[in-house]
């Protein structure tokens, strides 16, 4: 990491021409880590052929990188903010590309999980610094609504995109390119970020000075409760073992909460929910990524497994996902600034909705056209619309000094979701294709009967989001300076809405 970089006062704005650069980079960046969620997806039955995986460890090379990712996501944040964004952001891309070839030349099923779990650090790290540096890079208004947009919508289709590409790869190449793709793109960011970013000023500089207990905790408690969950496959649910892991997992994010509330440098000081908005905009986030990431899942395997899709057809299948995602986060990106994001993000969810509940009716026999290419085209819509609004409505003026957290705060509870909605719909639609066969129903109408479930359960999922949006925030009024403690470095007042309760 480079320490003798140039630095700028935290809350800097960029000069135009630099600004649109960063954009450029940062939203390149995030698209590299999320794509990396979902362009494995496509590749799994290769995967499993090849290195002789097990049903369990599949799921495992999606769950080591959203466990690690999730867990992992807020101490990124806070480091970014602590530390100094463009160091933190240079530092995550190296440990990303780097897990990434070691990924790629992995030869058992240990070592591919492994490195999955390593690019999970990676991108933990990464991700919550494309955010914050965009925040600190962009004045709060048009310009800043306008980089947020761009963001929004490379995050919401990095992971469809990544069906497509990671089946052109894996049909054209190997599976390994899944991975290895990943590799020119990183050293290529990383000398574009060291030409381009500009160094904000770090709140700390000793690593002791970050909450390693608190991190050590919500991670333990992350990994606890989705491994408990993953094991009911093989376990009962009122097992001695999963019941054990459940509460120990409940017990380290309780004991999270607690050292929040005390510590002198807390990883995610409690204060920032004060802020409207970003409390209800991460649980919209959660329900989104349990929603989403199981439709990727279980359609990429349904395309292969049921429909005889080859990993390039496969991949072409799911194209209607981010060119829906990207038609509209453009759209709501001209609208946010006259309706505010609580009415996009109620019909974003109405809309996603129905596109999952279509999609249910799959059937072995179905015709893409209309049971797969029609409701996947709907829920993007929707997935679009929301993610753009509600990444929106969680950093709407939130101080410089705590803009990482921020970002960490939203990538982590759509991981969180992802990876323990995975777990649980996986868990209950292996539950159903093993009954299913055991009855004596022909293999592709038991998978079927399985994705069906896993289908339908993530659309009720998603419909939770319906509730949680009426809880936004309404439409911003004029903006007040509310004042809010500084942060070590930082003593920015937060702009809320007037009347907003705080």
């Amino acid at each position: 990491m480079d320490a003798h970089s140039e630095t700028a006062p935290t809350g800097a704005v960029a000069a135009p021409r630099a600004s649109w650069a960063i954009l450029a980079v940062c939203c390149l960046a995030q698209f590299m880590v999320v794509l990396d969620i979902s362009i494995v997806n496509i590749a799994l039955p290769s995967m499993q052929d090849d290195l002789g995986m097990s049903a369990g460890g599949l799921q495992w090379v999606i769950n080591a990188y959203t466990l690690a990712f999730a867990g992992l996501l807020l101490f990124g944040g806070r480091a970014a903010d602590l530390f100094g964004r463009r160091r933190v952001f240079i530092f995550g891309l190296a440990v990303f590309t780097l897990a990434s070839l070691g990924g790629g030349f992995a030869q058992t099923e240990v070592q591919l999980i492994i490195a999955r779990a390593a690019q999970g650090l990676g991108g933990a790290v990464l991700a919550p610094a494309t955010l914050s540096l965009l925040m600190t890079s962009f004045a709060e208004g048009r310009e800043r609504t306008r980089a947020l947009g761009a963001w929004g919508a490379t995050a919401a289709s990095g992971g469809a995109f990544g069906t497509v590409l990671g089946g052109v790869l894996t049909d054209v190449a190997d599976w390994r390119w899944v991975l290895f793709v990943n590799v020119p793109i990183g050293v290529v960011l990383i000398g574009a970020a060291r030409m381009v970013l500009v160094e904000s000023r770090g709140q700390i500089s000793r690593l002791r000075d970050l909450d390693m207990p608190g991190t050590v905790a919500v991670t333990g408690g992350l990994v606890l409760v989705v491994y408990a969950i993953v094991r009911t496959e093989s376990t009962s649910w009122t097992s001695p073992l999963t019941l054990g892991m459940l509460v120990g997992g409940l017990v380290l994010l309780g004991g999270f909460v607690a050292i929040e509330a005390t510590s002198a440098n807390p990883l995610v000081p409690l204060g920032i929910f004060r802020f409207p908005g970003i409390a209800v905009a991460n649980m919209i986030a959660a329900v989104l990524g349990a929603g989403m990431f199981a439709v990727l899942f279980f359609l990429t395997l349904y395309l292969q497994r049921v429909q005889g899709f080859s990993p390039l057809r496969a991949g072409i299948a799911m194209l209607p996902m981010p060119v829906s995602i990207i038609v509209a986060s453009q759209v709501v990106t001209r609208l946010i600034g006259r309706t505010g994001p609580r009415p996009l993000v109620v019909v974003g969810v109405v809309i996603g909705a129905a596109g999952q509940f279509w999609m249910t009716g799959i059937s072995a026999g179905s015709s893409y056209w209309v049971d797969v290419f029609g409701p996947i085209a709907l829920m993007a819509l929707g997935v679009g619309t929301v993610m753009v609004a509600m990444v929106t409505a969680a950093t709407s003026g939130v101080p410089m000094h705590m803009a990482g957290l921020a970002s960490g705060l939203i990538n982590t509870g759509r991981q969180i979701g992802a990876a323990v909605g995975l777990a649980v719909v996986t868990t209950l639609a292996e539950n159903r294709t093993s009954s299913r066969v055991s009855q004596g129903v022909a293999l592709p109408d038991a998978l079927t009967s399985g994705y069906s479930l896993g289908l339908l359960i993530a659309a009720c999922v998603f419909v939770v989001g319906l509730p949680l949006a009426l809880l936004l925030p309404r439409r911003r009024g004029p903006v007040v300076p509310v004042p809010v403690p500084p942060g070590p470095s930082d003593g920015e007042p937060l702009a809320v809405a007037e009347g907003a309760q705080v």
